[in-house]
């Protein structure tokens, strides 16, 4: 099998991946939240294949939330507003987790993976407040003063949003991508 033939193999089995932990996500919670877990494939996909797969996992990642309905809060106050902040979100996360990945690789490849986990949530939850800012920001005061937060929108977006999800994501990123990515490299090195 040639270079080019096993990394769409690759791309392809990630993206099948990053559906299925997408679609089975809704049922992990952290408290009232659900946890994504596919953040973790976008990463290794992205460390394994480049950054342009990495954006691809990211995309997929953001049409399988648009599908599935867990955006359907946000659909309901601006349709448009939702597919432009769940793609990008996804899509950027998925980049920027490459470009790391490919600056640090030629020094360190498990510092690489580590940076491109952290940066990873850090731009899908970036996007995510960003989108929010930009498109739902009446919406988010309501929710806040809801939530008892007053006019404190900021803390709200912070806490009551992407706190302790973005938290734990970043935390479960970090730990689980590198193994990921060393356990893969182990296997590639056994098959030569």
């Amino acid at each position: 099998m040639n270079k080019n033939t096993k990394k769409i193999a690759g791309v392809g089995l990630f993206t099948a991946i990053v559906v299925v932990l997408q679609l089975l996500g809704s049922f992990i919670k952290f408290g009232p939240f659900s946890i994504s877990l596919v953040l973790i494939p976008i990463v290794v996909g992205a460390a394994l294949y480049g950054k342009w797969s990495g954006a691809w996992l990211g995309l997929a990642f953001g049409v399988t939330v648009l599908l599935s309905g867990d955006a359907a809060a946000f659909l309901a106050v601006n349709p448009a507003g939702t597919v432009i902040t769940v793609l990008l979100k996804g899509l950027l996360a998925g980049l920027a987790a490459g470009l790391v990945y490919s600056l640090i690789e030629k020094k360190n490849k498990t510092a690489a993976t580590v940076a491109a986990a952290v940066v990873c949530p850090v731009a899908n939850t970036g996007v995510f407040l960003l989108g929010c800012s930009v498109f739902f920001m009446d919406t988010i005061k309501q929710w806040a003063e809801g939530a008892g937060f007053g006019s404190s929108v900021g803390t709200y977006m912070i806490v009551g949003l992407v706190g302790m999800n973005f938290i734990f994501e970043l935390v479960v990123n970090i730990i689980l991508s590198p193994v990921i990515v060393k356990l893969i490299g182990i296997g590639r090195k056994e098959n030569k």
